[in-house]
């Protein structure tokens, strides 16, 4: 393979020449704000799947390069540079990962414009022409998990905690009529502002409520912070915790768990139920190998950009593209920095 190349800056990338027949990837990825500390993992794993796409030979033998934009500020910023690149013919396709307010004003800038593929879990409703969205909707991320927590853990009280932006409230909408159909109660629900912030508000909330169960969609910092402090109050023994967000850079700021009782239903983490996970053991081995050993992790955002990327590269021009059917909810319980899978019926 190669040597490894960096992305180029987006407004750098205005002022490098471009070769004809290079492709532009823009890159948006939250370079700041609350989902940051991924941010390494994912520019690795893109760079991999550019790297391994060069190595084929490009895109029917034209070459693939990354510009990053910074998907972690406000969204109305993020859409209007986004716009500003493309209609200065700085790139081609976007790929990128970022809080679903940020993922509905770029729809709204680019939709019709550039093929934009969104790769985490996303709100669900509308998706609008020449958008791709590879994760899960709320239901598909969420539904299995809650109903084998409450199934093997009686977890029949249930307190919903996250950020006020638009997953969030569409996860929670999900997780109520799962819920109540389950036959399980939601006794109290709080959406914050992105940090920092106390989250104590929400640790009182679960004690108040007398919730045996908690899920969270908190993000990035936010949803660490919130873990460290519920371990501090002594609650995370008794209270099973279930995240939409927790992927494997969080799980090592919070220190690991101990406790069995901290859940995540994001789609990749590196083994599952103490057996390897093959196509992630691959891709570690080779993200090691591109990047050394002190490598970030490959988290599950990363794993879902590498994959955005790959697959992007191998879209036509403008228009409306069918959307993949997801894959199946994964249920994932942390021990230490371990996961393990529990399947469902």
């Amino acid at each position: 393979m190669p040597e490894p190349t960096g992305p180029l800056d987006a407004w750098e990338a205005l002022l490098v020449p471009r070769t004809p027949d290079v492709v532009r990837v823009a890159l948006a990825v939250p370079l700041s704000g609350p989902l940051a500390l991924t941010a390494p993992s994912a520019l690795d794993l893109a760079g991999l799947a550019t790297d391994e796409t060069n190595a084929d030979g490009g895109v029917r033998g034209r070459p693939v390069e990354l510009v990053t934009v910074d998907s972690g500020r406000p969204p109305h910023v993020v859409a209007a540079e986004a716009s500003a690149l493309l209609d200065a013919g700085v790139f081609d396709v976007l790929v990128g990962y970022h809080t679903s307010d940020v993922h509905r004003a770029l729809e709204a800038a680019l939709a019709g414009r550039v093929r934009y593929v969104f790769t985490p879990p996303h709100e669900g409703g509308r998706q609008r022409a020449g958008v791709l969205r590879i994760g899960s909707s709320p239901r598909e991320q969420h539904a299995a998990a809650l109903a084998w927590l409450v199934r093997h853990r009686r977890a029949r009280r249930w307190a919903l905690v996250g950020n006020d932006y638009v997953w969030p409230q569409a996860v929670h909408r999900a997780a109520t009529a799962v819920l109540h159909g389950l036959g399980a109660d939601v006794v109290g629900e709080l959406l914050v502002p992105f940090g920092p912030s106390d989250p104590g508000a929400m640790v009182d909330l679960v004690r108040r409520s007398r919730a045996d169960a908690v899920l969270l969609s908190l993000v990035g910092r936010d949803l660490v912070a919130f873990n460290r402090e519920f371990a501090r109050a002594g609650l995370d023994h008794r209270v099973v915790r279930l995240s939409g967000a927790l992927e494997e850079n969080g799980l090592y700021a919070v220190g690991g768990d101990s406790t069995g009782e901290l859940f995540a239903c994001m789609p990749s983490f590196a083994a599952v139920d103490g057996a390897a996970d093959e196509g992630q053991i691959d891709l570690q081995e080779r993200h090691a190998r591109r990047a050394g050993p002190s490598a970030p992790v490959v988290c599950a955002y990363a794993r879902g950009v590498y994959d955005g990327v790959r697959l992007a590269v191998t879209l036509p021009g403008r228009g409306a593209t069918p959307r993949p059917v997801p894959a199946a909810p994964r249920l994932a319980r942390a021990e230490g920095l371990s996961f393990r899978e529990v399947r469902t019926a």
